[in-house]
């Protein structure tokens, strides 16, 4: 489970597309080095919370018979 929330992702996304790197929300403040790294966070978040929100893939065995043997 991740401590992330849509208001974080949405206050990251916001702070990238004006050019910033200082991101606020929620009375939190954060400074990131860089655009790459602002982003790279956002990506972190969104792959962590598209994997709790996707049902986990099915496994199986498949197996057949020629019926005569």
């Amino acid at each position: 489970m991740t401590d992330w929330t849509e208001t974080e992702l949405s206050a990251l996304r916001r702070a990238y597309a004006s050019g910033t790197t200082r991101v606020s929300y929620d009375g939190k403040s954060v400074d990131y080095g860089s655009a790459e790294d602002l982003l790279a966070r956002i990506r972190t978040i969104e792959r962590a919370i598209a994997g709790t929100n996707r049902p986990l893939p099915v496994a199986g065995l498949a197996g057949f018979s020629r019926g005569d043997r």
